[in-house]
């Protein structure tokens, strides 16, 4: 008889491996945390690394939030190690039943460990699944962790995790020293391929912290670049709304409500200005919900109604005149809404959504009650805000007729793309990606050069409309802004609809000298405002074509900046050479022009993300908004860094 084998599996005439108990793996403590960090941190790019802090920096804002702490220190060595000392309570030390272990190695080391899931440690807290100094442990190459408490020092060292001995006394600390925390880590080069913190990422993000925690100092120290910068905010929220519109004319001085209801406490700040978006920003225990959810509802609900009952109340709606609807009353709108609440829900891991019921409720309460009476005492600065409500609902009405211009109904949506696209025959949009050119020249080598099955290519003649100074209305009736908003398919603003695009990747490209940059600016100051989702699903990204291309003997290669040309030349010094350098995408040929920088094979393509969009949003009013001498103080600032300027 034939030896009898395990059967097989065939799919698609390949046999596969038998699937049994045997392949089946289960992952102990940390060791999750190493083998899947993404799971955990998000990425092991950069924004892993500036996680890693952020998770330690969180626990210390927690102490701040029990009342326990007002001020931390973070510091970044030259060699790249990250301290983080506060004045908090201290982790606890004692033993933990039932482990048996010293509390301060449970938290360290156990996934799901610690004072925030109801047991009294914490009312409030950022950080709600007990994986975050942990995961950070697990991902460095060694963590100190010590605590001072009870007028003594204790101290725990880690390896990968692994603690390399017992918690131990190492000492005491001054009777005018508070008690605390202070957690130093190196992050494992196993896991991470670089370690390059960023300085203006990490304040921006401690400066925030400092905005919503008042009467906390926030000390950030980078020793490897000799900078320093401390955060305090006496005014909180008041303060973070005058930051946003520090380069924009306000109608008003802020207004602010904070009130404790239910065991929630809702803090509220907003001021109008004479700008043509809104920026709201929602937090919820100091976690940016960029999502919004139930807080951000009641919100906005409360805000129309009480603008609406006071102008009806105020005569300044006559009795024939419609109500002013959501959108007429954000327009110029900075604000912030900020809750802290014991049981926060989030509508997934990434803390992106609240979905507490409760809140909503309370904020609609909080905020008609204040605000209310903050347009009745101030009647001056009430009309001068409703007024602009008014204009911005004249505008809307103009702009819906704009818009019926450019947005077509599906049954004529194939008639309606601009002329000037050139499109491809893809029609799965996944597959597809859009060029967006700058100038003839470079759209028509761009159309030769590309693969026709799932590149298209839309060519803007000149420079497009800066729509930070300008309504929707206006904006609508620019050439080239309708043949983007109808070649991309999903609408803007309030009508933008991801489901409809049309393109996995738009792609913006642009030539490498002032010109190409100021129009790269303007389009993505569009996207910013009126496309954000885009850039918030990773859909837009930036072409990155060659500055030089260098020919010694045979042998050709393109350079993307003067740094690799400079390394170049190194590299082949005594050569003879030639160097040619492309001022503008025209200058290439087809077949160049899709070698270097369409091919996916060869290209290099930089995808645009929204790191911060409070500080985004600051960012472009001060680059692009109506305000002069804030833009000039920033040329002012930053013309010593610059290196290389065509002209």
């Amino acid at each position: 008889m034939p030896k009898k084998t395990e059967p097989t599996i065939e799919l698609n005439n390949q046999p596969t491996e038998v699937y049994d108990a045997s392949k089946i793996q289960v992952l102990e403590g940390l060791e999750a945390v190493r083998k899947r960090p993404g799971m955990y941190i998000g990425s092991t790019d950069i924004r892993g690394i500036h996680h890693l802090v952020f998770e330690v920096v969180d626990n210390a804002i927690d102490e701040a939030l029990a009342g326990a702490c007002d001020h931390i220190h973070i510091t970044i060595g030259k060699d790249n190690v990250v301290t983080v000392v506060d004045n908090g309570r201290g982790i606890p030390v004692d033993i933990h039943q039932p482990s048996g272990k010293s509390a301060l190695e449970v938290v360290m080391t156990k996934l799901h460990a610690g004072a925030k899931f109801g047991q009294g440690g914490y009312k409030v807290a950022s950080g709600l699944h007990g994986v975050g100094v942990s995961a950070v442990n697990a991902l460095s190459e060694w963590l100190q962790a010590e605590v001072r408490r009870d007028g003594l020092v204790y101290r725990q060292v880690y390896t990968r995790g692994v603690p390399k001995a017992d918690v131990k006394v190492v000492g005491k600390y001054p009777k005018d020293e508070r008690t605390g925390s202070t957690i130093s880590f190196l992050p494992d080069k196993q896991i991470f391929k670089e370690i390059d913190y960023k300085f203006d990422v990490l304040a921006q993000r401690f400066r925030e912290m400092a905005f919503l925690t008042r009467g906390l100092t926030i000390t950030f120290r980078d020793e490897r670049e000799a900078r320093e910068m401390t955060f305090y905010f006496e005014g909180g929220l008041t303060s973070f709304v005058r930051y946003l519109n520090k380069n924009r004319n306000p109608l008003h001085a802020p207004f602010m409500v904070s009130r404790q209801v239910n065991g929630s406490h809702i803090e509220i700040a907003l001021q109008y200005t004479d700008a043509y978006g809104d920026s709201v920003y929602t937090f919820a225990n100091n976690i940016n919900t960029v999502d919004g959810g139930t807080h951000l509802t009641g919100f906005r609900s409360a805000l129309t109604r009480t603008l609406n009952d006071y102008a009806r109340k105020a005569n300044l709606l006559k009795e024939n005149d419609p109500n002013l609807t959501g959108d007429d009353v954000r327009e110029g709108l900075t604000a912030i809404v900020s809750v802290k609440l014991q049981d926060p829900q989030f509508e997934s891991q990434t803390k992106a959504k609240l979905g507490n019921a409760e809140i909503k409720t309370q904020v609609e309460s909080v905020f008609t009650e204040a605000f209310g009476a903050f347009l009745e005492e101030h009647p001056r600065e009430a009309k001068e805000i409703i007024q602009k409500c008014i204009t911005t609902a004249r505008a809307r009405e103009a702009a819906r007729h704009a818009r019926e211009l450019v947005i077509r109904k599906s049954a004529l949506e194939s008639t309606s793309l601009p002329g000037k696209l050139a499109d491809c025959s893809e029609r799965d949009s996944e597959k597809a990606e859009l060029y967006i050119v700058e100038g003839d020249s470079a759209g028509g080598s761009a159309k030769q050069g590309r693969d026709r099955r799932f590149q298209a290519i839309l060519p803007l003649r000149g420079k497009i409309m800066n729509v930070e100074k300008a309504r929707l209305d206006k904006m609508l009736q620019n050439e080239e802004i309708r043949a983007m908003i109808t070649a991309i398919g999903t609408g803007v603003g309030d009508q933008f609809d991801l489901k409809n695009l049309r393109y996995n990747r738009v792609i913006i490209m642009t030539d490498a000298d002032v010109d190409g940059a100021h129009i790269r600016t303007l389009l993505l100051t569009f996207f910013f405002r009126y496309m954000t989702g885009l850039i918030e699903h990773g859909h837009l990204y930036i072409a990155q074509p060659p500055l030089y291309k260098v020919k010694a003997g045979k042998t050709e290669a393109y350079l993307y900046d003067d740094k690799e040309l400079e390394a170049w030349k190194k590299k082949n010094k005594g050569d003879k050479f030639e160097i040619q350098r492309y001022k503008g995408l025209g200058e290439m040929n087809p077949e160049q022009l899709w070698e270097t920088t369409m091919n996916p094979a060869n290209r290099t393509i930089l995808q645009v993300s929204l790191e911060d969009a409070a500080e985004a949003d600051r960012t472009f009013e001060m680059l692009m908004g109506s305000e002069v001498a804030p833009r000039k103080r920033f040329i002012q600032t930053h013309a010593k860094n610059v290196r290389n300027l065509d002209v």
